[in-house]
This record gives structure tokens, C-alpha cells and sequence, in this order.
């Protein structure tokens, strides 16, 4: 079983910066596709960025050269560096993972769809302030 546990969230100012992470607990597999999303009162869910085992990333327009996501393989934990923060970006964020290997057929589908993803943290709260 495959546990994921996000930290680092807070308050912070516009145009500050928050790293958050993710750790990965339980048995993994060398392939892997991960994401974070976010969520704000009254909003769907939305992908912010992915990463796949290659480490090739996504990331959702609004956040380009802004965000940045990475993975320590050691730590088996994930990264989402947020720097120049706007209170859009005010949600509750939340990681994610897929694993191939769990699946029949590869799915072919985007890296922001929702239910790609079998694994979900509880999320950490991301507040901007103006």
C-alpha cells in the first residue's frame, strides 16, 4: 500500500515563495507518473505540475516560471517549489501518483485528469495574502 503525506504548506505574502513536499511510504515502483494539484473554495481540482520517472515535467500555464517541480528519489519525496506566490494561488494542495505497472493498458489520457491518479495525500493549505 502506497501512502502519500504532504507538508510545508503556510501563509505567505505575494510575491514570497513556500516549498512543499510529499513523502512516498510503502512500496513503489521504478516507474511512476506524480502531480500536484490544488483545490480553492469553490473550485474543481486542477493540476498544477507532473513528473514522470523520466523527469520529464508538465505544468499548468499559470504557473510556468514559477513553480517547479522535482523528486528526490533518495528520499522518495516531492517537491513543488512555488516562488512569485499570488493569492490565485491561495488552494489546498494535494499530491498524487499513478503506477503503470497497476494498470492493464497504459493510460492515455492527460497528466491534469483526475481519476489517472490512484494514490492521494490529505493535502497542505497554500495561503497568499495581497
Amino acid at each position: 500500500q502506497v501512502k502519500l503525506v504532504e507538508s510545508g504548506g503556510g501563509s505567505v505574502e505575494a510575491g514570497g515563495s513556500l516549498e512543499i513536499s510529499c513523502i512516498i511510504f510503502g512500496y513503489t515502483r521504478s516507474r511512476y507518473y506524480m502531480a500536484w494539484f490544488r483545490q480553492a473554495p469553490g473550485k474543481e481540482r486542477e493540476g498544477v505540475a507532473a513528473i514522470d520517472s523520466d523527469a520529464s515535467t508538465s505544468y499548468l500555464d499559470s504557473v510556468k516560471g514559477r513553480f517547479t517541480i522535482h523528486k528526490d528519489v533518495i528520499k522518495n519525496t516531492l517537491y513543488l517549489q512555488m516562488n512569485s506566490l499570488k493569492p490565485e494561488d491561495t488552494a489546498m494542495y494535494y499530491c498524487a501518483a499513478e503506477y503503470p505497472s497497476e494498470r492493464r493498458t497504459p493510460y492515455g489520457g492527460s497528466w491534469q485528469d483526475i481519476w489517472r491518479y490512484t494514490y492521494w495525500g490529505q493535502g497542505t493549505q497554500v495561503t497568499v495574502s495581497s
